[in-house]
């Protein structure tokens, strides 16, 4: 038995501006030194698939490291400490139960399957808007699909979302571990709150005239007891900001993959069948979330002690590449045998609450961008997101002909 600490494993240097632009190097490297654990600024990397799917299932041992990333930004007792101190995620046990218990009826892949009409009328409109531009910056495009089809499921006016875009977009990197952020983070977490404090307000005074939506599931959780006012409008912003950020960096991956493969764009115009087969591959090759645990009860997992307090990054953006799970794991292939499911939406009692939602936006958002942007190319320069939190492509412009 060996503690983590006393390890020779190599040291990676994930906050700096260039290693986003292809960290794969660098983990090949540190696997030739271990297996499956590297270190870093930001805590020890677990890298490799088998090991993360293990720990993943100890949520009695592993906590969300949220003091520890509270610590780090300086931001305890601020609008965005605050706010992140009393995430969802956070949560453990019965209090975690009690929590997602109120949201999850609505995220279940009956209910999310009745907003697919909503998804695809969605996409269609924006598409009507950019697709005659014949080029625009496909990130900024991806990012107007999820949050317009969210609004209708909280019971927001997709009017919102120009003035709630950059507050979006700076939640989305506030967990990249720059405390130089703290000042936007707050003013971003403030004006989030804000919102989801004036639509419950709103509801409460006047009701739903249509069907009912999340927050009418919110506000009989609270109204029954089940969720204080504050965890109600911190779980309202949650999954508003969580539906934004993620589903936007996995279309805007997907299609940068496609670029390379105009056959297999070509093919998501004509099959539906085949986007959820293009999206899951793009899952496993470029999961976007590198995810934060902190030890909170010794243990000892293939001969190696995890003492209190250690700071663990679960390196999901890596696992879909482990050459131990997956048989060429470098290569793009839609069409592969599924030896192991991907990790990209997690495991255990914290595992992704709107998966569902996820992919079918980004089956049905596929399918339709590859019937109206045809022979799509890159336009320009790509740039990049932080490794640490929710890696993907900040931007990503490209040309084609539209249909």
């Amino acid at each position: 038995m060996q503690s983590i600490d006393e390890l020779d494993l190599a040291e990676l240097p994930v906050l700096e501006p260039d290693f986003p632009l292809d960290p794969l190097p660098a983990f090949r490297s540190a696997r030739e030194q271990h297996p499956w654990l590297a270190k870093s600024a930001v805590g020890y990397l677990v890298h490799e698939y088998e090991a993360i799917k293990d720990l993943y299932f100890m949520d009695d041992k592993l906590h969300f490291a949220t003091e520890n990333i509270v610590e780090f930004m300086g931001a305890r007792g601020t609008p965005w400490g605050n706010f992140t101190e009393g995430l969802m995620i956070v949560k453990q046990g019965a209090e975690h139960a009690r929590v997602r218990s109120n949201v999850a009826p609505v995220f279940t892949p009956r209910n999310v399957n009745r907003f697919r009409g909503l998804m695809r009328e969605t996409v269609s409109r924006l598409l009507d808007e950019w697709a005659p531009k014949g080029e625009f910056d496909f990130a900024e495009f991806a990012a107007n699909f999820p949050v317009r089809v969210m609004c209708s499921i909280i019971g927001a006016s997709p009017d919102v979302v120009p003035t709630l875009r950059e507050s979006l977009e700076t939640q989305g990197m506030s967990f990249s571990m720059d405390p130089t952020m703290m000042p936007a983070a707050n003013k971003a977490i403030t004006a989030l709150m804000d919102f989801a404090a004036q639509l419950i307000a709103e509801r409460q005074q006047n009701g739903n005239p249509g069907e009912p939506d999340l927050l009418d599931e919110l506000l009989a959780a609270n109204e029954g007891g089940n969720l204080s006012d504050y965890e109600m409008q911190n779980l309202l912003v949650f999954v508003f900001a969580a539906g934004y950020d993620t589903s936007k960096n996995m279309l805007t991956f997907t299609m940068y993959e496609m670029l390379e493969r105009p056959e297999a764009w070509q093919r998501c115009a004509e099959d539906l069948a085949y986007c959820t087969k293009v999206m899951e591959e793009t899952l496993r090759y470029h999961s976007v979330s590198n995810v934060p645990r902190t030890v909170v009860e010794e243990f000892s997992y293939r001969d190696v002690v995890f003492p209190v307090g250690t700071n663990l990054q679960f390196i999901l953006t890596l696992a879909g590449r482990d050459p131990g799970a997956f048989d060429h794991p470098d290569d793009f292939e839609p069409e592969r045998p599924q030896r192991n499911r991907h990790l990209a939406f997690g495991r255990g009692e914290h595992i992704c609450l709107g998966q569902f939602l996820a992919r079918a936006q980004i089956e049905e958002g596929l399918h339709l961008m590859a019937q109206r942007l045809r022979n799509p190319q890159l336009n320009g320069a790509v740039s990049w997101r932080p490794f640490v939190g929710v890696w993907g492509l900040r931007s990503l412009p490209i040309r084609f002909e539209p249909a």
